[in-house]
């Protein structure tokens, strides 16, 4: 598999988590496992662009797949745009829902052509649970990421 444009290659047992592997294989600790059961979303990673619970798919499955997880989406220091964002409206404050969400937010950058409304944001990231926030800021940062315009009612 490709992982954050790096090729990885090795043997795993055929019952090693995805979220295992990187986060014990390979040292990615930045994707978290809360629930371990999709549930909460904070695993979430994207694969081949399309947002997958890492805690629930087998890394034998990624094979062949491109799998970008959060320490992919900066430049070095330089943060994305997402990131940005979520630090310019505090959408974050333990953060450990973060890599989650910005995974989610991401994979909706690249199938968003539109600024979406704040009621498309919180239905687009309603997979992602966040026990710290009441989701105004992380829906700012969303908006401010993704060039929202509509300040609607929160």
């Amino acid at each position: 598999m490709e992982v954050n444009g790096r090729a990885v290659t090795t043997e795993v047992d055929g019952r090693m988590l995805l979220s295992d592997f990187l986060r014990g294989v390979i040292g990615l600790t930045g994707t978290h496992v809360g629930c371990e059961h999709g549930y909460c979303g904070s695993c979430t990673v994207l694969i081949d662009g399309a947002s997958a619970r890492s805690c629930l798919m087998l890394a034998a499955q990624a094979n062949g797949s491109m799998v970008s997880t959060v320490e992919g989406l900066a430049d070095g220091e330089q943060l994305s745009i997402v990131q940005q964002a979520f630090k310019s409206c505090h959408g974050l404050q333990c953060g450990f829902c973060t890599p989650g969400l910005l995974m989610a937010v991401s994979e909706m950058a690249a199938e968003t052509a539109s600024s979406p409304s704040r009621d498309l944001i919180r239905e687009q990231l309603a997979g992602n649970l966040c026990r710290c926030t009441g989701y105004h800021q992380i829906v700012d940062a969303v908006e401010q990421a993704l060039g929202s315009t509509s300040r609607g009612p929160r």
